[in-house]
Order: structure tokens, then sequence, then C-alpha cells
């Protein structure tokens, strides 16, 4: 029979695993948050999903369990933030309020993460800036798991963007990648044998393939073919040539235990709605979103996700037996 958690049990449970793994209390409360935020939404790969791989890599040292991050402010709309080897989340909370505040000042304002570890679902991030009041754009690199424009050996990361906005209501949340998948998504297929669609992946010789197995020893396909690598290549200079963090090439890998800290990068652009003299943005862009809808069949970015919030809310997540099971051997009390 699925277990059924509520949200906080969700937060307790993956609190738990990080400490058991050897996360301070920073670093586990952190990415606990992120993860109750992530299967909230219904995105169980980067939530509770996620915890084992997040587990195996603190013991093995890819994360710094001990991490404690680093705030500068370097210029009055810059802020740097150093994660000393740590996760992505906790360096970002370390940041946001300085970053909030250089925004209302500035107008517009920029935080940069250096020597992090992937950060999973950029829109909880975008979000959190919209919920305070401020359009945001993020970006990420990875380890390496997509080949360039016509090549077929992995070079970029999966390099993730978002764009967030606040609404009347939730606001408005636009997550994507510059690949065609996440490469949990190819681990998972591969784990359990399950072929993939042909536009996921490459083979080693550079040939699409529906073998999650090939797909692995391959690349990941870009997003929407050239447009997507060029995006890829956008998303690492502003997240790890901005913040000097390691290029996706030269990151240690996220999907073994092989090397030392990956050192990634994320930066975040934070404007203030109102910073060019325009007021009742939320308002306008309700009304745009109301008219953009009335065509059958179309849906608002991050809608899904705020309706599967709402029943999470009420409902809680059920995680089956293999999962909790793998839960509780990492010293969760599920």
């Amino acid at each position: 029979m699925p277990l059924t958690l509520s949200l906080d049990q969700v937060e307790t449970a993956a609190q738990q695993t990080m400490s058991a793994s050897g996360a301070n209390k920073i670093q586990a409360s952190a990415v606990a948050r992120s993860i109750r935020d992530a299967e909230a939404e219904g995105i169980r790969g980067i939530g509770l999903g996620y915890v084992p791989y997040y587990c195996q890599h603190l013991k093995v040292g890819k994360i710094n369990g001990d991490a404690a991050p680093i705030v500068t402010q370097p210029l009055p709309a810059l802020i740097r933030v150093d994660a000393a080897d740590g996760f992505a989340h906790p360096a970002f909370e370390a940041g946001e309020q300085a970053l909030i505040n250089a925004t209302q000042q500035n107008g517009i304002a920029l935080m940069g993460i250096s020597n992090a570890y992937a950060c999973g679902v950029l829109g909880y991030f975008t979000g959190r800036l919209a919920r305070a009041g401020l359009m945001s754009i993020m970006t990420a690199n990875a380890s390496s798991t997509m080949a360039p424009w016509g090549g077929k050996t992995p070079f970029f990361g999966t390099n993730p963007w978002s764009f967030a906005a606040p609404r009347v209501g939730e606001p408005l949340i636009i997550d994507s990648s510059s690949s065609a998948t996440a490469f949990v998504n190819l681990a998972n297929a591969a784990s359990a044998n399950e072929p993939i669609p042909s536009t996921w992946a490459l083979d080693a010789n550079g040939q699409p393939t529906t073998d999650a197995n090939e797909a692995m020893a391959g690349s990941i396909a870009p997003a929407g073919g050239h447009k997507g690598a060029a995006l890829a290549l956008m998303v690492e200079v502003l997240a790890a040539g901005l913040t000097g963090a390691n290029w996706s090439y030269r990151a240690s890998s996220l999907g073994d235990d092989v090397g030392g800290p990956p050192r990634l990068g994320q930066t975040l652009i934070a404007i203030r709605p109102d910073g060019l003299g325009q007021t009742g943005h939320a308002e306008r862009l309700e009304q745009m979103l109301a008219d953009m809808t009335q065509e059958p069949n179309t849906r608002v970015p991050g809608d899904k996700r705020h309706s599967a919030r709402a029943r999470a809310d009420a409902h809680g997540v059920e995680v089956d037996d293999a999962l909790a099971g793998q839960l509780r051997s990492l010293g969760a009390l599920v």
C-alpha cells in the first residue's frame, strides 16, 4: 500500500535523511524546504526521488555537508555568494534578502552563486522572488551531459533557466532546460530498462536513440536542436562565466561518485516591476493571461504546479513502498 505523507512530513523526512548523511542544519533545512516544494508541485524526480542521490553525494564528498555560505556585496546591485561546496539552496537563502533589498533600492540587481552543487528546480527560487513582489530570471549550469550542436560528446549540462513574475494570485513561473529532458529522467529510465522518446537523447555515435542505456553512454539532445544548444551556451556564460564557477565540462559528474565537489554556478537577476514607472503590473499581466487563455486548450505556464500544490496541501502526497523503504534506510522516520 502506498504511504501518504503530509507536506510537513515530507520536509521532516528529507531533513532527517540529509542530517543522517552528514549535512549540518543550515544545509539540511534549506534542501528539505526545496524537496517539500517539489513534492507539492508533483515533481517527484527532484523531490523525494532525488534524496538518495543527495545523500550519497554527501557521503562521498561531492557535497560539503558542513558548508557555511559566504555573502558579499562588491557593488550596490551585485550580490556574490560562495556556496563553499555545499548545496545551492542554503547559498540562495543566505543571499536572498540582500538581493531583494538591492533590487528595491536599485530597481534591478543580480546575485551570483559559485562553488555550489546542482540546484534542482529553478522555479523554486524564481517563485520565491515573485512571491516577494519581484520579477526574476535565473540560470544554472550542470555537469556535462549534452553535446554542442553537431557534436556527440557531452560538453554542456542540461543548463536550465527560469523566469517568474508576480500575478494577482500565484505567480507566473516558466521553468525549462536547454536540453530535451533532465538527466534524472534518463537515469531513471535506464535503471528501469524502459524506452525513451527518440527526441530525448543521442547514442555514442551521435544518433537519436530510444534506448536509455545507450543514451547514458551518449548525450542528452538539446531542446529544439541548434536553438537549445545556443541557449545552453548563454546559460553557461551567465551561470559559470559570470560567477567564476566551473564550466560544465570541467565539473565533476552529478551522475556518479567520482571526483570532488562539482563547483557549479547559478545567477539570478531580480527586477522591480514598477521600476520603469509602470503601476498595476500584476493586474495588467492577469488581463493579458486571461485573454491568452480564451483560446481553447491553452494554459498559463506554472498553473499545473499551483493546482498540484493545492491538492498536496489538502491531501498530502503518496510514496510507494520502494521509495519509502529507501527513505527509511537513509534515516527518515516514515
